[in-house]
């Protein structure tokens, strides 16, 4: 029987907010297990990148990324948040570990091509490096990863921290009993935006395609349903949608959203 993991994802909403991240942060080291945390930071990044006059442009959820912009989401990234991230966590008690997808060859990835959309520096994954993150997991280290990562020449990349939540879901699956958390600051995938209790508790994916069609779901929840279905069909075990400070009720199905592979 393999030995379960949780992977949870977190984005800039709960980074920006000091009360609701030592919420979660207070229940991640009090889980039992191993884990990973894998972050986003996406309004830090954004508002740095104002205050310098660099234009930012999404694209269904995802930044297009010029030079100044990987310049700017390297040193928010793999740098502010990671390290604070790390040294919360550490206080907690836990034996925190900050990598980026570049470290260690963790995630190696390529220049997207797109026939309509110039991305800029943003990469797709092609390789994840199960051994160094079994290895710190076996030494008893929570590693917490930001996404940043390289082609083969050395080219850094901004990755969608979803895509590498999945994809290393995804590869942990083949070792371990996994479980992905997107950990953000709604209740859970909300039919109402702006209505708190109208948290769908499960999608399938017939119904993931009528809520596209009616467009409940749009922007930055459109990749992250999209790999969690993903991973469901490669592995991974159960994928939960939820307030990041609730994290404790999500994984104990409780609250938030799950999805379902059929």
């Amino acid at each position: 029987m393999k030995e379960k993991l949780t992977i949870i994802k977190i984005g800039g909403m709960i980074i920006d907010h000091p009360q609701r991240l030592h919420q979660l942060l207070d229940q991640l080291a009090a889980l039992a297990g191993k884990k990973v945390l894998i972050h986003g930071g996406g309004k830090l990044a954004t508002e740095l990148a104002e205050q310098m006059g660099v234009e930012q442009k999404m694209v269904d959820g995802r930044r297009i990324t010029d030079t100044a912009t990987l310049k700017i989401v390297t040193m928010v990234y793999a740098g502010f948040i990671n390290k604070n991230l790390v040294a919360s966590l550490n206080a907690r008690g836990c034996a925190a570990v900050g990598v980026s997808g570049v470290d260690g060859k963790l995630i190696q990835a390529h220049i997207r091509k797109h026939s309509t959309i110039d991305f800029g520096w943003v990469g797709d994954i092609d390789t994840v490096n199960i051994d160094l993150v079994t290895s710190l997991l076996t030494g008893q280290y929570l590693p917490v990863i930001a996404p940043i990562t390289s082609d083969t020449s050395g080219q850094l990349l901004n990755t969608n921290a979803d895509t590498i939540a999945a994809a290393i879901a995804v590869a942990m699956s083949r070792l371990f009993e996994v479980e992905l958390v997107y950990a953000f600051e709604h209740s859970g995938v909300l039919r109402h935006l702006q209505d708190p209790d109208s948290v769908i508790p499960q999608i399938n994916s017939s119904l993931y395609q009528q809520l596209l069609e009616e467009q409940v779901i749009t922007g930055g929840m459109m990749p992250k349903l999209q790999n969690a279905f993903n991973t469901l069909s490669q592995g991974v075990e159960k994928v939960i949608i939820g307030d990041a400070v609730q994290l404790t009720d999500l994984l104990s199905g409780k609250v938030g959203t799950t999805i379902i592979h059929e």
